[in-house]
């Protein structure tokens, strides 16, 4: 017979977690072993601090005058609605003619929308009306002519 151990005994066992050698248990047995221990802070860590005041947001609170965006006149809106049903389509019809979502259509009609000239200019080949310019109404057709 040839010599084996059988009375060799191999332990196989875990390592400590990474959340067992944060605690503070592990820490100090390891300081208490005189082991290695690394203590680094991190900073602003578990503290919520997006919402800073800065000089520029103080300034911005102190400033009194009204500051929004221009919006489509409701004049254009009009016109947009009359050349849309003179054409008969719907918003949601227009919109998809457009390649836009219905809503947008709406705002322009309501007046609400802030103005985008791609999406005028796809309006007016819609409807086939000016929608920019003084002649807002006007057939696109009958612009002045050049030779």
């Amino acid at each position: 017979m040839a010599e084996s151990d059988w009375d060799t005994v191999t332990v196989l066992r875990k390592k400590g977690s990474a959340a067992q050698s944060k605690s503070k248990q592990a820490i100090i047995s390891a300081q208490r072993k005189g082991e290695a221990v690394e203590t680094s802070k991190k900073w602003a860590a578990g503290q919520n601090k997006q919402h800073v005041v800065t000089k520029n947001t103080a300034k911005l609170d102190r400033e009194t005058e009204e500051l929004s965006h221009q919006r489509v006149s409701l004049e254009v809106g009009k016109v947009i609605q009359q050349g849309r049903q003179n054409k008969g389509l719907t918003q949601k019809d227009l919109a998809t003619k457009i390649n836009e979502k219905p809503q947008i259509i709406a705002e322009y009609e309501s007046g609400k929308a802030i103005p985008n000239n791609q999406v005028m200019g796809k309006i007016e080949r819609a409807i086939g009306l000016k929608l920019r310019g003084k002649d807002i109404g006007l057939p696109l057709d009958s612009g002045p002519k050049t030779k």
